[in-house]
């Protein structure tokens, strides 16, 4: 099939731009990933004028949603619903008067292969229509990440985390002098938008060779420009249980938390838990690489030391505040930036029920209330936490212990979900008018104790809860007179 016939919507591009007499390029990723064999839905075009002209003419003829990205240098998206998914297609102003001198301002060389969309014969292959004017070519052999030129960070130092979020997507190296600019320009992205940060960051929590990105960004003192927060981390000293300072561990739990991943890939409920969006379409899975790598941010605030040993008391509640302003930094949503929250505060709870040999019903269900839908997420970033300490007073049979406990919580969190649940046995309204109360905070202690002796079986009808209901009320009560 020739390559306009595979993608009919590009003939549509074509028709619109010789209409207007304008020069039409296709450039960038989707050619890249054409080269390599990779799927891709996106579409880049460099457009001599009007590009944003060209968008909103092409996104009322298909019908598809028009963006304009940036109106001063002349960029617009169009996302259209198509089989298989949306794709987006996106229209930018050349950088430069001719297409050659536009390309030196390409992020990389690998990005710098063109197909001339007004001059593409209807019946041509893909492979015989596309030029190389930057050496693409070659590096794509080599697998090799270059820059396009010296300015391209400064022009727009968002590449930088696009030459992370690259290597990631596509297993491709640096060259040394990529590398070597980056490190020279790197203080650039304090001038980036958070948002754009945010979405390069969670391309590289989603690919499942994050935490060795993660480090190597660490290595050249990029992440710490992403996350200025985790500086607090640095050089921070740990107690016998860990054989890793805190920053170490905490890049490690990311390690540990992906090998899990892979095992959990078995399992029929855990790819789609992982998979399911909070945020945009930045997934659950990479949003607990984010708590992995966090979990123990508040430890630097909490540590103190008692009977020469090293004691982090209520790290779990500072680190949960301090990863609430992490996310409103990067913009992330409501229900991530409370996801997280829980998951960091959370993260202890698994370890506290391994220290019973079999945790009371009791237990698990107060771990299930408290961590609602990120009781798997706490567990399996617990059990990574405890695959990352191994110090001199842990031991083998602590750690199995641990993990058994883990593992067992989330087999019951999805075992859970398959059934329904049981009706409440009373409201508020119930202890309004059976017993007479006026609403005050003490209907929420009151339902709440009834809603877990309910799930514990030990009580079983609407009477027995009536009856519960007015000895805790009474026993609040007297709680008050004495207080």
């Amino acid at each position: 099939m020739s390559f306009l016939n595979q993608y009919p919507l590009l003939k549509i591009i074509r028709e619109l731009a010789q209409k207007r007499r304008l020069e039409v390029f296709l450039v960038g990723g989707f050619l890249r990933d054409f080269a390599i064999g990779r799927p891709c839905d996106d579409f880049d075009f460099a457009v001599n004028r009007n590009a944003i002209a060209l968008a909103r003419a092409f996104a009322k003829k298909v019908k598809g949603a028009f963006v304009l990205l940036d109106e001063e240098h002349g960029c617009a998206r169009v996302v259209k619903k198509e089989r298989g998914g949306p794709r987006t297609y996106d229209f930018a102003d050349y950088r430069a008067q001719t297409l050659r001198k536009d390309l030196w301002h390409r992020d990389f060389t690998i990005n710098t292969l063109v197909v001339d969309i007004g001059a593409c014969p209807a019946d041509a292959e893909l492979e015989d229509i596309v030029q190389d004017y930057r050496k693409a070519w070659p590096d794509i052999r080599a697998r090799r990440i270059r820059m396009a030129s010296v300015k391209v960070f400064q022009e727009d130092p968002l590449r930088i985390l696009r030459a992370f979020s690259l290597k990631a997507a596509l297993g491709f190296e640096m060259d040394a002098r990529t590398r070597q600019q980056i490190c020279k320009d790197k203080d650039l992205l304090r001038d980036v938008s958070p948002e754009r940060v945010r979405d390069e960051l969670f391309k590289i929590l989603q690919t499942n060779v994050a935490a060795r990105i993660l480090k190597e960004m660490d290595r050249l003192k990029i992440l710490e420009q992403v996350i200025p927060q985790v500086r607090v981390m640095y050089r921070v000293k740990q107690g016998t249980y860990h054989h890793l300072d805190v920053w170490p561990h905490s890049m490690e739990t990311v390690v540990q938390l992906e090998h899990i991943y892979a095992e959990g890939a078995r399992h029929p409920d855990i790819p789609l838990y992982l998979a399911e969006t909070l945020g945009a379409a930045r997934t659950r899975g990479a949003l607990m690489k984010l708590g992995a790598l966090l979990h123990d941010i508040g430890k630097p605030e909490s540590k103190r030391k008692q009977d020469n040993r090293t004691l982090f008391h209520g790290h779990e509640r500072i680190g949960s505040q301090i990863v609430s302003h992490v996310s409103r930094m990067l913009k992330l949503s409501t229900r991530e930036r409370h996801a997280l929250m829980d998951m960091v505060a959370c993260h202890l709870r698994p370890g506290y029920l391994s220290n019973f040999k079999s945790p009371s019903a009791k237990a698990v269900f107060r771990y299930f209330r408290d961590t609602k839908e990120e009781a798997v997420s706490v567990a399996l970033i617990s059990l990574a936490d405890q695959k990352s300490t191994r110090g001199p007073l842990t031991t083998e049979e602590d750690q199995r212990h641990h993990e058994e406990i883990c593992w067992r919580l989330v087999h019951a969190y999805f075992e859970n979900k398959k059934n329904v649940p049981a009706a409440r046995l009373l409201t508020g309204d119930d202890l309004i008018e059976a017993l007479k109360l006026s609403p005050s905070p003490m209907f929420s202690v009151i339902l709440r104790e009834i809603e877990e002796q309910q799930a514990l079986g030990k009580v079983t009808s609407k009477s027995e809860a009536l009856a519960l209901a007015e000895r805790i009320a009474a026993r609040l009560t007297q709680g008050e007179k004495h207080g």
